[in-house]
């Protein structure tokens, strides 16, 4: 059923509810209820095993689902998004938090906290100055890569819970050499517990897929392990959890210099705006309605300033938890209202069965969460189709393996930003011929039968004429003269070019002037209005015919045939 859509201003674009209340129906009630218990049924398994890769009290995890969930619904503009902890936060946050922590458990989860905070300030300032453009600094190549390596680290992090050893390490090779090392210690009870876990997982996903299967695995294995006495088998399990609804505190300030925090905080940023975009995104256009980006800064610093107060860490809107919310019926964001009530009833009444819980149950979960980040058939198809696309994603995967997530994927953003400058550097620069009995040029080195211009050599760079790719662009066009004779005119249309600066400019000026001192004329031919503008500002009206500026190709070689008809072509000394 497709939402309506209602045009959003005001105090509306800033306080989404004001909006989807106004047209909430009422049969939309029982759908939202059971979206968000379905929703509340997987956080519960799920929250529980994010908030040991990140190395907190399983409590923290569902206080996460519970707290964001709220603050996403306040001022979220997706309907369907769902706000926790996710993988790759959590385990940003277990590397870098941990190395901050010195060890000490409670200085880990106060820096936890106020990493939360600073995420929520983040996105405030990300809200005031309308930076909806990160969505976009990290390309789909790079996302890829970075992916597939969080999901290889994720899983190495999980495979000492799964085998029963001790495991450490820094990062994904450190980790492999250490639990290589181990093989002999694995306690094969753990190993069959956790391997059950997978497959059951496995096949829930499978044949009932929507279903609360991680709920049913986890009291499945806790009943379990409370008849047979597990955890007096040398069976690790989670321990007590405290019952009862978290104390809200103002953050911990002053505990970390600026420097020590910003990278944190922007890493899980970066990682949340774009997860949970790409997400609400593809729901809402599924449903039909339209998504603020930019609110969406409001959404997720809600949803972590509501986190930081209950002492939880950084949490994000995945794919995975959206999906379950969706295929329950999700109609609004009241659905999170539901699921963290539930919640907080599981906190206060039932946290005490959850005390036998195997902890390689948990460690199956992450698997099932993660393993397909690790998408093989993209990474093919990449090289397949574009070798700089490939090289780029691996240099994500390598950089999250090397060098763990919150620098992975700093790298990976600072990579996309010099993949987009390489690109722009080396434009393809089309050299044209007309196709046969038409006024149409086309690029002759990529259609074949075209007709060479004859004493003319027409150019299009297809890109704008940027600072880094103008002397790419002279350099080019010279050598094609160097190889060509009796040149008299040189055309670049750049009716391809939608932006140029003063680089490309004056690089325009300079072919002019060496094209000049050869006896050479250039025209320049469709050009946009900004365009226009700036080559007027750089006196390029005094040296070509700025008359020609916007006409096209055809009409510009068209009338200079016609001149050299009747005989009154000015003659030319050859060119280079």
């Amino acid at each position: 059923m497709k939402s309506r859509s209602v045009q959003r201003t005001g105090w509306t674009r800033i306080f989404p509810p004001l909006t989807w209340l106004a047209e909430y129906e009422s049969f939309w009630l029982r759908h939202d209820a059971i979206a968000g218990v379905t929703l509340a049924a997987y956080a519960i398994p799920v929250s529980l095993a994010y908030a040991g890769l990140a190395g907190l009290p399983p409590q923290v995890g569902i206080c996460g689902y519970m707290l964001g969930g709220l603050g996403y619904a306040l001022l979220g503009s997706s309907r369907q998004l769902a706000v926790g902890p996710t993988s790759a936060i959590s385990l940003m946050i277990a590397s870098s938090v941990g190395a901050l922590a010195g060890g000490d458990a409670i200085r880990f989860a106060l820096i936890a906290s106020l990493s939360a905070f600073a995420v929520a300030l983040l996105c405030l300032i990300a809200w005031l100055l309308k930076l909806s453009i990160l969505v976009r600094l990290v390309s789909d190549s790079i996302l890829v890569g970075f992916k597939a390596g969080a999901g290889l680290t994720i899983i190495m992090s999980q495979l000492p819970s799964l085998f029963g050893v001790a495991g450490g390490g820094h990062n994904f090779f450190d980790r492999a050499i250490r639990l290589a090392g181990q093989v002999g210690d694995i306690n094969l009870l753990v190993l069959a517990i956790g391997v059950t876990a997978i497959l059951l997982l496995l096949l829930g996903e499978r044949f009932l897929s929507g279903k609360p299967v991680g709920l049913a695995v986890v009291a499945l294995s806790i009943l379990m392990a409370t008849l047979f006495g597990l955890a007096a088998l040398g069976v690790p399990v989670t321990g007590n959890i405290p019952e009862g609804l978290p104390a809200f505190e103002v953050p911990t300030f002053g505990m970390l210099e600026f420097q020590e925090l910003f990278p944190i905080a922007a890493g899980c940023l970066l990682l949340a705006y774009i997860e949970g975009v790409s997400a609400a995104r593809s729901f809402a256009a599924k449903h039909g309605y339209s998504l603020d980006v930019r609110q969406e800064f409001l959404g997720l610093g809600a949803a972590n300033l509501a986190v930081a107060f209950g002492h939880g860490y950084p949490v994000a809107g995945g794919l995975s938890q959206s999906a379950v919310n969706d295929t329950a019926g999700a109609r609004t964001p009241l659905a999170l209202v539901f699921c963290s009530f539930a919640l907080a009833l599981c906190l206060l009444f039932f946290t005490g069965l959850l005390t036998n819980l195997p902890k390689a149950v948990l460690a199956g979960i992450v698997f099932v969460a993660v393993y397909k980040l690790v998408d093989v058939r993209a990474l093919l198809r990449m090289w397949r189709v574009s070798r700089i696309d490939f090289y780029a994603a691996v240099i994500a995967l390598v950089s999250v393996l090397l060098l763990g997530i919150l620098q992975g994927v700093l790298l990976a953003a600072l990579a996309s930003i010099f993949l987009l400058l390489g690109r722009a550097s080396n434009p393809n620069i089309a050299f044209l011929g007309r196709l046969p009995g038409t006024g149409r040029y086309s690029d002759s080195a990529r259609h074949e039968g075209v007709e060479p211009l004859v004493g003319v050599i027409a150019f299009r760079p297809e890109a704008s004429l940027l600072y880094i790719n103008a002397e790419t662009i002279l350099e080019t066009v010279l050598k094609a003269l160097r190889n060509s004779s009796d040149v008299r005119l040189v055309a670049c249309d750049l009716s391809a070019s939608p932006y140029i600066d003063l680089a490309g400019a004056r690089m325009l000026l300079d072919l002019h002037d060496e094209l000049a001192s050869h006896h050479v004329a250039l025209c320049i031919v469709g050009a946009h209005a900004q365009l226009r503008d700036l080559l007027r500002a750089e006196g390029l009206a005094e040296k070509t015919d700025s008359g020609q500026w916007f006409r096209t190709l055809d009409s510009v070689l068209g009338e200079g045939n016609a001149r050299e008809r009747s005989g009154l072509r000015e003659e030319r000394k050859p060119g280079f």
